[in-house]
């Protein structure tokens, strides 16, 4: 970076670790605020779990596919960084579970798998009669008011019985996190749903009005429903790559291939040492890396708060992507794909036929149909040690299993992903309040592991980051 002119004031270093999509918004942060910014990325390649890869000749993603497009984060980065143009929506929104060896309908009017529409959940099929009649029994039960945080779990399971957990919560949730409703924090993964638990609102109810106050609310206003969720034609892994040559353009320095060994305090600020033997002095520093990774880096720095950052656990998941021929897809029902209870024992959790629900993808994969399965939860490692030809095999046959699909792939991509969701645990929002507040001034953490697992979510972590950090809180 060049040096400031003679006579002009030296301008604030901040120094970013990680060159995730947090790391990358917190440098474009940075740089908003008027900072000297470098950016430092252990691996090869910027993006973190946001990649792409090849099969049968299409450029498909190996990680997230969408963005979720009702928080406006995500999407304003892909604008600001010239990828507008090229922001997509799914075909079709219908999804479907796959319970006790049947697909049915995703129910409509549901809040992450808690019904507000009963109607719709009874003609979906995938609860038995005692279950929807201890879920409408939730209209008529005294009120269980919750006074601190819970799993998602025990309360849904408290007031609507512990079927539609283990057939609608279980699912929706493992998509996002990987993880378990009974460890899942309320309040930190649903947290429409924690006015409702607080005054005892019977839940069903409460997910009634909170989804009509949305639908009123847009009304009003003469907005058509907003999309949920958005892609980039091309994949959602491009974005990395235009933030990253968005703001080396305008001034950051970004280097790949060399990590932080050390922190240590300087005289004015920080210094950290480098995998390569080399040094760098800081004034203030965002760890944008994995809870895990930031716990070593501040031990020495901050013990209390790494202390408190092994408390996070994290889940590992792989995806394993195929092409057919447009043949084999005839009789695939309709929609984007399926998601999988746990509870039924099978190894994938959830699969998208990625031509369907992408147009792009679909034009650009011609006589091909790209779908891609995820297997992986807490606590289940073990399909992630297996070859790669086991796992897609292992995927293959609950797919076939599921929708008939017995054709074989024409090219296949496994895509591991190690520790890869961090789990909000019960107490998860006291846990970050408590690792915020023991970081020394100068240094900020950001990323999936505290303020949400999405895109939008963790370029709101950056903005926070540094926000944080510029607003007087300089080094001591």
């Amino acid at each position: 970076m060049s040096e400031p002119a003679a006579g002009a004031p030296a301008r604030v270093r901040l120094l970013v670790v990680g060159g995730g999509i947090t790391g990358l918004a917190a440098a474009r942060a940075g740089l908003d605020a008027g900072l000297a910014v470098t950016l430092l990325e252990a691996s090869g390649r910027y993006g973190g779990k946001l990649a792409l890869g090849h099969v049968a000749g299409s450029s498909v993603d190996l990680g997230a596919e969408s963005i979720l497009a009702r928080r406006p984060e995500g999407v304003a980065l892909a604008k600001a960084v010239g990828l507008g143009e090229d922001l997509v929506h799914p075909a079709t929104t219908a999804a479907g579970v796959w319970s006790r060896g049947e697909l049915h309908p995703l129910p409509a009017g549901q809040l992450m798998g808690v019904p507000g529409d009963l109607r719709a959940l009874g003609a979906s099929g995938l609860l038995g009669p005692r279950g929807l009649a201890r879920v409408q029994a939730d209209r008529v039960m005294p009120k269980t008011p919750v006074t601190e945080d819970v799993s998602v779990g025990e309360y849904v399971g408290r007031r609507l019985g512990r079927e539609v957990v283990d057939r609608l919560v279980e699912p929706l949730l493992g998509g996002v996190y990987a993880g378990h409703a009974d460890r899942l924090s309320l309040r930190a993964t649903v947290p429409q749903l924690v006015p409702l638990a607080e005054a005892g609102t019977p839940l069903t109810t409460g997910v009634r009005d909170l989804l009509a106050v949305g639908a009123a609310t847009s009304s009003a206003a003469g907005e058509a429903p907003k999309p949920v969720f958005a892609g980039i034609r091309g994949g959602v892994g491009r974005l990395p790559a235009a933030v990253a040559a968005d703001v080396a353009g305008r001034g950051a320095e970004l280097r790949t291939g060399v990590g932080v060994a050390a922190v240590r305090r300087a005289a004015a600020g920080w210094q950290v040492s480098l995998t390569d033997g080399t040094a760098l002095e800081t004034d203030l520093l965002v760890l944008a890396v994995p809870a895990y990774v930031a716990r070593g880096l501040l031990a020495d720095v901050a013990p209390a708060g790494a202390a408190g950052l092994a408390e996070i656990e994290y889940a590992s998941m792989a995806i394993a992507t195929f092409a057919f021929h447009r043949s084999a897809f005839t009789d695939v029902p309709p929609g984007s794909g399926f998601l999988v209870p746990p509870v039924d024992g099978r190894a994938i959790k959830a699969a998208t036929f990625s031509s369907i629900k992408w147009p792009w993808l679909a034009h650009s994969s011609g006589e091909m149909v790209v779908l891609r399965a995820s297997l992986g939860r807490l606590g289940e490692s073990e399909i992630l040690e297996r070859e790669d030809d086991e796992i897609a095999t292992v995927a293959l046959a609950d797919l076939a299993d599921a929708v008939g699909l017995t054709a074989r792939p024409v090219d296949r991509q496994v895509q591991r992903w190690t520790e890869a969701l961090p789990q909000y645990a019960v107490g998860h929002l006291d846990r970050v309040g408590r690792l915020r507040a023991a970081l020394p001034a100068g240094i900020a953490v950001a990323g999936a592991a505290y303020d949400g697992v999405g895109i939008p979510a963790c370029i709101a972590s950056a903005a926070r980051a540094v926000e944080d950090l510029t607003e007087g809180n300089a080094p001591s």
